[in-house]
């Protein structure tokens, strides 16, 4: 966007490329992508967008890089003297800019991954560098057995945190194939050819609707999620696995049984998650599993022909096993007409004629084709197994363990549901339900659509295998009877001859005493029967999920942080001493004030034994699409979370995570206290509710169509508990306040006062070294001033005093504990992303706020201006695309 702009500013955008380190070949990526966004904005047929645009964009870079007042009262005048409907292109501009930047970034990411799998690896972030580690620690055998039953299991969800349109993401996905297409042109023609392809796809990004005419439906988010597993899970885990054994075996990849075991299974909420989301009924939960296996049953029918085709091994080279035979003759009667056109394709070819009838049969299990359907994945696993021992007897392990392997790994990850669908519900509501149900008399639509939900599990358990679904999380469990009313809502769903579906019910504690009381609640309900059962069935395997962003919000984020590594180690000590295979589910988000950051570092900060190989997290709004949506990206995280689940078992992690514990016992108890204590006086004050939905965009967010759950329980916000965690991340991060991520911070530091004391608890305390790094990345995208007057559209000074001056306070502590003389000085990557975005953001934020006050200011008895509502609603889509973690 800069070939028209005056040579000085030029010179100041030139300086503050320059400042901050934006690699070679990136920085030439954002000026290519920046010129064509420019040549569009010109070519529009709106007179002065673009110049308007500069102006803008240079005036927020120079406020960003002086710090004066004038400076940035100059861009704020700017924002301010633009109509509201040039205000409006412009946020358009700025957004469509965020996402060609986040895509040169990535590009960026997947080109350092690129060369560093070139280099030899060196470090414990790799699972290859982890077993290292913990081979030296425990030994050879003991370490590969922990591989072996290594498990991670991320979950999805639909919350409603991923601003961007699908429309917009296909559009960028494309981008993505022509800058690696660019890198790759040797120039001329072909390059000429190519940035005009990309010219394309950027005007095609401007003038596509940046918000959604209405909110999704569940089951169009069902299908979002699809394009994840469909361009990026499905081959990905496959290629970890590869990866991870070539890395094992050594030069005997390849020709041996790999080590590697599958350890991904993936579980999703989409079409599953009713709790506060009256459109998830039990017809969607019913199409969600449909759909979800109609999608990996179509990939593996494709990779199993494309396999087969490739099995061109002669008889006399590769003769069949006498099992293999067998198989050929039981696939011919079943399947006469097509296995004769097979044979005469495949002449003296067993190996590849066989799997071209499982590709066969694959295929009538997704139509339903019951003469020559599969009942269940491990039918298939048991044909597949004997072509592969076929294979190794005849002296072809290399066939019998190349794409065939992967073929096979992908059965085991995937199964025929792709991943498991798992129900959640609110505890009120199974209360309220099973009342109704014993009172007698005629149900109402909330008890028949609850007794209906586990029927669908039964069905698509039937339908998919036992595997589909089954888990049934309970939010806001606060008793044992919380948990045992799912399974009596399952024996009325049934009646009394009828058979309920397996269900494993999962304990959802979000509150702070929902947390103090978990290891009571645990120790009442195993010995209720039917979990009994269910523990006697598994081999005593229990999961427990954890709510990051409600204890957040109930006690603040570093009193909830402190919380739930307390509830993990009193519930890891609780199941150890019952011979429990504890697994914990981390409902985490993607924003800081939900449990966001870094997952690996997080994993290796968990008490001992809480993680023991075994890893379970939500993955929530722009994360997934952030962590997942690419391969190369997709890979490297599930790569990274894996070697920390494998490493956070090593005694030396263990010893050093307890140690310091017990060491920093003390201060923990005064951040405790004196962080709650400050965050009450804050959202306990008289009015605080309607004054945080005054100074933040939170009542016009409620307008966006982000996604199918509502985002409050109620009509109206007069306190915290009317507003779901989401929304109350999603309005501070708009406001550029950031406040769920590091409130009361600075008031427990300085509470604790030894600066010496607590510059050692940062190098040796990995849960307090992971939560300052996590709040100076918080604070590193927040900005005072914008923040000042978001605070400043609600008339109450002394709340807005007392947030300005805890965010100061904790500024000026996390960055004397993380050294420098700036916030992320000692991560100098991260630091240069958030840098090359803040000024674009500050733009973004300077036309929200132009919006949010005319609103404001607007007379009750008025109606609102759609148009100033629109603005605001695409300034909120761009802050979203800018920041990226927003919720």
């Amino acid at each position: 966007m800069r070939s028209s702009a005056e040579p000085e500013q030029i010179d100041v955008v030139g300086r503050f490329d320059a400042e901050h380190g934006i690699p070679e070949r990136m920085r030439g990526d954002v000026r290519l992508l920046g010129e064509l966004l420019g040549r569009v904005l010109r070519e529009s047929g709106s007179p002065g967008v673009f110049e308007d645009v500069e102006r803008l964009r240079v005036a927020t870079i120079h406020a960003y890089t002086d710090e004066t007042d004038e400076a940035f009262s100059d861009a704020a005048t700017i924002a301010d003297g633009l109509t509201v409907a040039r205000a409006d292109e412009v946020a358009r501009a700025f957004t469509a800019y965020f996402h060609l930047v986040n895509l040169a970034e990535e590009h960026q990411r997947v080109r350092a991954l690129r060369d560093r799998d070139t280099a030899p690896r060196e470090g414990t972030d790799s699972v290859g560098g982890a077993f290292a580690q913990l081979s030296s620690e425990v030994g050879a055998d003991a370490a590969l057995d922990r591989l072996q039953s290594l498990r991670f299991h991320p979950v999805f969800t639909a919350h409603p945190t991923e601003a961007r349109r699908r429309a917009v993401s296909g559009s960028i996905r494309r981008l993505a194939q022509l800058l690696d297409e660019h890198d790759d042109a040797p120039g001329g023609s072909r390059l000429a050819r190519i940035e005009r392809s990309m010219l394309e796809e950027i005007d095609t990004l401007w003038r596509t609707a940046p918000l959604r005419a209405e909110k999704p439906s569940p089951v169009d988010e069902v299908r979002s999620i699809m394009a994840v597993f469909d361009e990026t899970l499905y081959t990905a885990v496959p290629a970890v696995y590869r990866r991870i054994d070539d890395l094992l075996t050594g030069e005997d990849a390849g020709d041996r049984a790999p080590l590697v075991r599958p350890f991904v299974r993936v579980g999703t909420w989409v079409g599953g998650d009713r709790d506060g989301n009256p459109f998830v009924t039990a017809s969607v939960t019913k199409q969600a599993a449909a759909i979800a296996s109609e999608h990996v049953l179509l990939g593996l029918e494709r990779t199993a022909a494309r396999v087969g085709r490739t099995l061109t091994l002669d008889a006399t080279t590769t003769p069949p096993s006498d099992a293999l035979l067998a198989l050929w003759r039981r696939l011919r009667a079943g399947d006469e007409d097509v296995a004769a056109e097979v044979a005469k394709r495949s002449p003296n070819e067993p190996h590849r004629r066989v799997v071209l009838l499982l590709a066969r049969r694959i295929a009538a299990t997704r139509t339903r084709d019951a003469d020559l359907a599969y009942r269940e994945p491990a039918e298939l696993l048991a044909d597949l197994a004997v072509v592969q021992q076929s294979l190794v007897a005849a002296g072809a392990p290399r066939q019998a363990y190349g794409q065939l392997q992967s073929l096979i790994w992908q059965v085991e990850t995937f199964g025929f549901h792709l991943a498991e669908l798992e129900v959640r519900q609110h505890s009120a509501v199974h209360a309220k339900v099973l009342a109704e149900i014993e009172a007698g008399g005629p149900l109402g639509e909330q008890a028949e659509e609850a007794l209906q939900v586990v029927r669908t599990v039964a069905q698509i358990q039937q339908r998919y295998g036992p595997s589909a679904a089954g888990r049934y999380i309970v939010s806001f469990t606060r008793s044992a009877d919380d948990l045992a009313a799912v399974h009596r809502l399952a024996r009325a769903a049934v009646g009394p001859d009828g058979t309920p579906p397996v269900l494993d019910v999962i304990p959802l504690f979000e509150t702070f005493a929902d947390l103090q009381a978990a290891p009571r609640i645990l120790a009442e309900i195993v010995e209720h029967p039917e979990f009994a059962a269910r523990l006697d069935a598994t081999g005593r395997r229990l999961e427990v999920m954890l709510g990051y962003s409600d204890s957040s919000k109930d006690v603040g984020p570093v009193a909830a942080t402190l919380a739930l590594y307390e509830a993990q180690r009193r519930i890891a000590i609780w199941a150890r001493e019952n011979g429990i295979v504890l697994t914990l589910f981390h409902g985490r988000g993607g924003a800081l004030g939900r449990g966001g950051g870094p997952a690996n570092s997080a994993i290796l900060a968990q008490p001992p034994h809480s993680v023991d190989g075994r890893f379970k997290l939500t993955e929530q709004g722009e994360v997934i699409f952030a962590r997942y949506g690419g391969s190369d990206i997709a890979m490297r995280h599930i790569d990274q979370v894996a070697a920390a689940v494998l490493l956070a078992s090593a005694p030396s992690i263990e010893h050093r995570n307890e140690a310091a514990a017990t060491r920093f016992a003390q201060v923990a108890a005064t951040m405790d206290s004196t962080s709650r204590e400050r965050f009450f006086a804050l959202v306990k004050a008289p009015g605080f509710a309607p004054w945080f939905a005054t100074v933040t965009p939170m009542e016009e967010i409620g307008l966006l169509a982000l996604g199918s759950r509502p985002a409050r329980r109620g009509l109206s916000v007069e306190s915290l508990e009317d507003l779901r965690a989401i929304p109350w991340v999603f309005s501070w991060t708009q406001a550029r306040i950031n406040l769920t991520g590091w409130f009361g911070l600075g008031s427990a530091l300085e509470a604790v006062g030894d600066e010496a004391l607590l510059a050692e608890a940062y190098r040796d305390w990995p849960l307090f070294h992971t939560m300052i790094d996590n709040v100076a990345m918080s604070l590193a995208k927040a900005d005072g001033r914008i923040a000042r007057h978001y605070l400043a559209l609600g008339d109450r000074e002394d709340l807005a005093a007392m947030v300005l001056a805890e965010m100061d306070l904790t500024r000026d502590w996390v960055v004397r504990l993380t050294g420098g003389d700036q916030l992320l000085a000692n991560k100098p990557v991260l630091q240069r992303a958030v840098k090359m975005r803040s000024p674009y953001v500050d733009a973004l934020s300077l036309l929200q706020l132009r919006a949010l006050r005319a609103l404001r200011e607007t007379p009750e008895e008025q109606p609102a201006d759609p148009e100033l509502q629109r603005l605001l609603l695409l300034s909120v889509s761009g802050v979203a695309a800018g920041l990226q973690n927003t919720g």
